[in-house]
């Protein structure tokens, strides 16, 4: 529906067009020669040319508007740049088609009539009765469009109150247009502006005045009884987006933003409930990392990619991300049947040609992952499934070694016997130094990814990150939920600090791992710098429209088993080998008895299996920098 909605309004200004430029001809000739019926007796042949040249010259205007992308140009939001390319584009087409009939008519081309009929000026003249046309019958129907949502604005307004917009920029002037044309916001009045720019103050946009700069937001905000703050500056250093956000959430208005240009072109222009809230990640201070995926394009394109996990908030995304990528065939492997179903209905909607299967089923099953293997033979897996909670873990290690260490070995020996070309592990930081069953399981699967790349030809590799926003399991779901119940908020010590990324920043470096690995590699992204747990849940407190410590209390509840104040994200033995990404680096693999180690894993499996022993102990043997918890 959406695409036949734009194929209709293409449609219309395609024959708008059409009219505007033909009637714009024969006034430029009506206005040279007086009299059209008299010109046309008195010159047949005249007519018989304009008859036949006009379609040609018609047809010169649509090509040229097309290479000008004249018909992607949002008229809603339309400007002076957008004035000036119609401009542009109808004096181009009117020399070009001058040019062209000027040169049928001198070389005595016999080209069925059409000729340079129309006098010189003709041609001169006819643009701006075009450019004319055809900016007045757009304007014309943005009034339109704009009085019709006007009519509408007696139904119940979703945003009411006094607004204040940070910036006096385009993103100003973009938000200022979507509230007047929307009955989203037709209970909402915009009282001010803000921009640092000190020559703006006393200046208007759309009759709001600029009063003040992030200095003045506190105190405007009191004087003006301003209820809702929108951030307007798409293009903002994400470091200097911060610091302005901080400022007004000293406010306790609510906070919105208007979404990154790029999501704005995405969906080709700005709408009222695209003006998101304020999310924690806005907050953090530093740039999303970009990681150029092209090559992540040339390698999953064409293949049978399998994700194991694929249900989980890495998994599903790694989904996504793969899917947009097209691979030959995406097989999704998950023990939890409603995650993936989810993920399921949602990428058959949004990539309806993807060729997709889902299978149920538990990497510790041996046999069903022979099957998966046998059935797909995927050439690409990523390896997302496994225990992550470490407080739950610490109470039931055996199920951390089961489902991660044998988990990813069964999957690994699978891998190598149905020949994958490649077999990327998700590891975490807590790998490193682990003072956790979770974190001393994953740095296994890291060695058991090691041992089966020297002897196996498919290329293994890990990739170890930090905390995930919005993950399951996450804090921030928790804070969240917590505040939503009305506090108070746990945070287990004042001074702990980890690394954050959102989950398309870390899918990004699995995925580039997988493209660019040559196997045997640990990958680790810099994540620039941590973020402290308590100034993050004060954040997420402050951004639901509460004040930490008054509405919403923060209570210290100690650290639990096996979790540290901080997290590493390398082992000091392993070094670090910066690659061409200067946000990826690899880690120098520890050298260990890689066949004692999976010799040791069979032989220990039973004794596992049956829970008579708690395995700590013989963790430690392999990962010597595992600190037990003392009980």
């Amino acid at each position: 529906m959406k695409d036949l909605k734009k194929i209709f309004k293409i449609a219309v200004l395609v024959l708008a067009d059409i009219i505007a430029v033909t009637f714009a001809y024969l006034f430029a000739l009506f206005l040279r020669v007086d009299s059209l019926p008299s010109f046309f007796k008195e010159n047949p042949q005249s007519a018989k040319g304009v008859i036949i040249s006009l379609p040609f010259i018609v047809a010169v205007f649509l090509t040229i508007f097309i290479v000008m992308k004249m018909y992607r140009i949002i008229w809603h939001y339309a400007g002076l740049n957008e004035i000036g390319r119609v401009i542009v584009a109808c004096f181009a087409s009117s020399f070009f088609a001058y040019a062209v009939l000027f040169l049928i008519t001198n070389l005595n081309i016999d080209y069925s009539g059409i000729s340079a009929v129309f006098p010189r000026s003709v041609y001169i003249s006819a643009p701006f009765f075009a450019s004319a046309f055809i900016i007045a019958g757009r304007f014309a129907m943005r009034y339109i469009l704009r009085a019709n949502h006007r009519k509408k604005k007696n139904t119940k307004s979703e945003v009411n109150g006094n607004i204040m917009i940070i910036g006096a920029g385009d993103g100003a002037c973009l938000f200022l247009n979507n509230i007047h044309d929307s009955a989203y916001y037709s209970g909402a009045t915009p009282v001010c502006l803000i921009d640092d720019d000190k020559s703006k103050k006393g200046m208007l946009i759309n009759n709001i005045p600029v009063l003040g700069t992030r200095a003045d937001i506190v105190t405007l905000a009191k004087e003006k009884h301003i209820d809702m703050i929108v951030f307007a500056i798409p293009s903002c250093p994400s470091e200097e987006k911060s610091k302005i956000l901080k400022i007004c959430q000293k406010t306790g208005c609510i906070l919105k933003t208007l979404p990154a240009v790029y999501q704005i072109e995405k969906e080709e222009g700005l709408t009222a409930k695209s003006v998101r809230d304020v999310e924690i990640e806005d907050l953090l201070g530093r740039e999303p990392i970009k990681l150029e995926t092209e090559d992540v394009s040339g390698y999953v394109a064409g293949k049978t990619v399998l994700v194991t996990g694929g249900g989980g908030s890495i998994g599903s995304e790694l989904c996504r991300q793969i899917a947009a990528n097209k691979p030959k065939l995406l097989v999704i492997f998950d023990i939890y049947e409603n995650n993936a179903y989810d993920i399921q209905n949602e990428l058959k909607t949004t990539y309806p040609e993807l060729n997709l299967e889902v299978r149920i089923g538990s990497v510790r099953d041996t046999r069903r992952m022979e099957q998966i293997f046998r059935d797909f033979r995927p050439q690409v897996v990523y390896h997302a499934a496994a225990h992550k909670h470490v407080p739950l873990m610490e109470d039931s290690p055996n199920e951390a070694i089961k489902n991660n260490v044998f988990g990813t070995l069964k999957t690994v020996r699978a891998a190598d016997k149905y020949g994958a070309e490649r077999f990327v592990l998700i590891s975490t930081d807590k790998a490193v130094n682990p003072t956790n069953i979770m974190g001393a399981s994953k740095r296994m699967c890291e060695m058991v990814v090691q041992a089966y790349n020297k002897k196996s030809k498919t290329d293994f590799v890990a990739v170890r990150f930090g905390n995930v926003l919005g993950s399951n399991g996450s804090v921030v779901p928790l804070f969240k939920k917590q505040i939503a119940e009305g506090g108070p908020v746990t945070v287990t010590d004042p001074g702990i600090i980890r690394y954050f990324m959102t989950i398309p920043e870390a899918v990004s470096l699995v995925l580039k791992a997988g493209a660019s690995a040559k196997g045997g590699e640990i990958f680790v992204l810099d994540m620039g710098e941590p973020v402290k747990i308590l100034d993050l849940a004060e954040n997420l407190i402050s951004l639901s429209g509460f004040t930490p410590y008054v509405d919403i209390d923060i209570k210290f509840t100690g650290l639990r088993p096996g979790e540290k104040k901080y997290e590493e994200l390398l082992m000091s033995e392993e070094g670090l080998t910066q690659t061409e990404n200067r946000l990826i680096f690899i880690g120098q693999p520890i050298d260990f008895d890689e066949e004692e180690f999976i010799a040791s894993l069979d032989a220990h499996k039973e004794k596992i299996y049956d829970d008579s022993e708690d395995i700590r102990d013989w963790v430690k043997k392999f990962v010597p920098t595992y600190q037990i918890p003392k009980k």
